[in-house]
């Protein structure tokens, strides 16, 4: 059995991602983070999950509806 622990740099990505994704305010999130600003928040760490997410749902729906 494997054991996998999160980096900190993973932790930070997911956090700010999935609250991004929450339509927390990209300046509440930097707050949070212990940035000054938002431009390395939103730049940097910031991933946009939900696009992905529901391209990918779009495509079974059409895959499945046949």
């Amino acid at each position: 059995m494997s054991v996998y622990y999160w980096t900190p740099r993973e932790m930070r990505h997911s956090f700010v991602s999935l609250l991004s994704d929450s339509g927390v305010p990209l300046e509440d999130i930097a707050r949070l983070v212990g940035r000054s600003g938002t431009a390395a928040t939103g730049t940097v760490y910031r991933k946009q999950i939900r696009p992905v997410l529901l391209q990918g749902a779009a495509a079974m729906d059409t895959i499945f509806a046949r």
